[in-house]
């Protein structure tokens, strides 16, 4: 997949990617581990709305090797993917706890006693804030049946496929 020919504006980008966020509940949280290796797990993304200050928030055990790596490099990524829909989403940031209160209580949820059953005042339980600072996301637009005849053009022509959908980075901070 290309750019699209006109690049999206930097508020339809920043929308854009809000939007394909809050469709896609699971992401998979990526760390830099002592050992020097890229850890990634699933977690669920807690944001209630699709633009909350440029930031992406997730429920963690202050006990996990997670938090053990965000202490040592709080840079990580989150890449979510809906490969049903073609929607793809990469997003870097840095990750920081936030032991703000009403914050925990507003994105609190009854689906987060599965994981951490003694409730928001949990001692174990952090709440890591992500403050994006790039985001990547591939939209594809197009049909399977025009994705397959593109791809088809492309081994003929030996050109790669172009306009299937809209991809774009997102700067968010410096």
């Amino acid at each position: 997949m290309t750019d699209r020919t006109d690049p999206p504006s930097e508020h339809h980008a920043r929308e854009t990617l809000w939007n394909l966020i809050k469709d896609i509940r699971f992401g998979m949280f990526t760390t830099h581990h002592a050992n020097g290796h890229l850890h990634s797990r699933p977690m669920t993304t807690q944001n209630r709305g699709i633009d909350e200050d440029d930031v992406l928030w997730f429920f963690m055990s202050r006990s996990t090797e997670p938090m053990r790596d965000l202490s040592d490099d709080p840079q990580v990524n989150v890449a979510y993917a809906d490969p049903g829909e073609d929607r793809y989403v990469s997003v870097s940031g840095r990750a920081t706890i936030d032991d703000d209160p009403a914050t925990r209580r507003r994105l609190w949820s009854k689906m987060n006693e599965a994981w951490f059953p003694k409730g928001v005042d949990d001692p174990d339980l952090a709440l890591v804030c992500v403050r994006i600072s790039h985001a990547h996301y591939w939209d594809v637009k197009s049909s399977k049946l025009v994705q397959l005849y593109a791809m088809a053009k492309a081994l003929v022509s030996g050109k790669a496929p172009m306009n299937l959908g809209e991809t774009a980075e997102v700067r968010m901070r410096s």
